[in-house]
């Protein structure tokens, strides 16, 4: 089998999106299988940028694209971002999108934002993008999914089960409620829109893994921001990690032959929650710029801070990783000495693994270890013989503290900076 999971091994914005164009130039079939358009993956090809939200990354070399039945589906926010990948002269005819993704409704967006608001200082940093709520309605049985649109006979009295609920919510809120009828109009009018790319994904996947072709699966946020494995209840609604490859695509367990967990050479965060990491100084001003760490989706900026390998210990652990590719090395230059949260100081003893608790984890102080930084221009190398010794030892620092090989490396933003011990299809 050439089955590869690709995942973020942080809170996310890790750069998956340039691993994923770089690896589906080798791929057949390239899976998004989580979460919805709060995700943003850019996709640089010379001084063309694409920005992904809904579709994979792959579409940019022409591969069929599914979105699995794990993403939850704003259907409007597809279809433009699928008219602006057309306009840039893109194959979308190769778009798939599973019959068993579930609806993000207007509603569902009223609801994030009503929500997010009555938090106050407990906010979590939600992109108010309908993901969560849509979610929960998924959870509470009762979500409309893609394949209900061409159930004209009951896809009304559907909708009312899944409107009814949430416009009581929206009065508690003091919000109108939605119309039903006009919200039923605009679903049967892009319901036409969608239906060519419609299909039953989970046997299309599996057909394709049958026949031997390489599949890549992409997944969206980190692992830190999973509902069951990240920073709880600062975390998405969805499951990042490789165990929601094989929920939210539909292929068993015993079908992946990879993972590869993608990090920055330094740490970021979007939102709230707990960073131990985190420089609020000048470091991470600088950081912040040099890395251009601004959200894709949502323009915010990012929080920074230095490497922390407890956090790539708990991604390694939790999603099975095969390998790394580190991302931005080409951001630390000028940087020296560098450093890398090797462990936490909590009350007074020193811990190895990742709080679960997000007190323990806002309490925790890193203990760094510093290694040398470097001043080299990394962006025309190609290979990792020819990188500054610094760097090699940054990178083999990192292996020895994760337990886990470098495959791959990112020494600027485009497609061609992206350096490959070896290939993970075959790793």
């Amino acid at each position: 089998m050439a089955t590869v999971v690709v995942v973020g091994a942080q809170w996310g914005d890790e750069g998956k999106g340039k691993i994923t164009d770089y690896l589906a130039a080798r791929a057949d079939t390239v899976v998004r299988y989580q979460g919805g358009h709060n995700a943003g993956h850019t996709v640089v090809v010379g001084e063309r940028e694409y920005r992904l939200h809904l579709v994979p990354s792959g579409i940019v070399h022409g591969k069929l694209c599914v979105i699995g039945n794990g993403v939850v589906l704003d259907p409007w926010a597809f279809w433009t971002e699928r008219e602006a990948l057309a306009q840039q002269g893109l194959a979308v005819e190769r778009i798939r999108i599973s019959d068993c993704a579930h609806l993000i409704l207007p509603f569902h967006q009223a609801l994030d934002a009503a929500q997010e608001g009555d938090r106050g200082e407990a906010r979590l940093g939600t992109t108010l993008r309908g993901v969560g709520p849509a979610y929960a309605d998924k959870a509470a049985r009762r979500g409309l999914r893609v394949g209900d649109l061409y159930r004209p006979a009951s896809l009304p009295a559907r909708l009312q089960a899944n409107l009814r609920p949430s416009n009581d919510l929206l009065r508690l809120h003091g919000l109108p409620p939605v119309d039903g009828d006009e919200l039923l109009a605009r679903l049967q009018a892009i319901a036409g829109c969608l239906e060519p790319h419609v299909a039953d994904t989970v046997r299309l996947i599996n057909d394709s893994v049958d026949r031997d072709e390489r599949v890549l699966f992409e997944g969206a946020q980190g692992t830190l921001l999973d509902i069951d494995h990240g920073t709880y209840p600062y975390v998405t609604s969805s499951h990042p990690t490789a165990g929601g490859a094989c929920i939210g695509a539909g292929v068993g367990p015993s079908r992946i032959r990879a993972v590869l967990g993608v990090t920055k050479a330094y740490t970021t965060r979007v939102g709230d929650g707990p960073f131990p990491a985190e420089l609020t100084d000048a470091t991470g001003e600088r950081l912040r710029e040099r890395g251009r760490e601004y959200g894709t989706t949502t323009g915010r900026p990012r929080r920074c801070g230095w490497l922390d390998a407890v956090v790539l210990r708990h991604a390694a652990m939790v999603n099975g990783l095969t390998g790394l590719c580190v991302t931005k090395l080409d951001a630390l230059a000028g940087l020296n000495p560098l450093r890398i949260a090797v462990g936490y100081e909590l009350a007074g003893r020193r811990v190895q693994d990742l709080p679960h608790h997000p007190d323990d984890l806002a309490a925790c102080r890193p203990v760094y270890e510093e290694l040398p930084g470097w001043n080299e221009t990394l962006g025309e190398l190609r290979d990792f013989a020819s990188l500054p010794p610094a760097v090699r030892g940054y990178l083999r620092r990192i292996e020895e503290l994760v337990g886990c090989p470098v495959l791959m490396a990112s020494v600027g933003a485009d497609r061609a900076q992206t350096i490959a011990a070896r290939d993970p299809f075959s790793a």
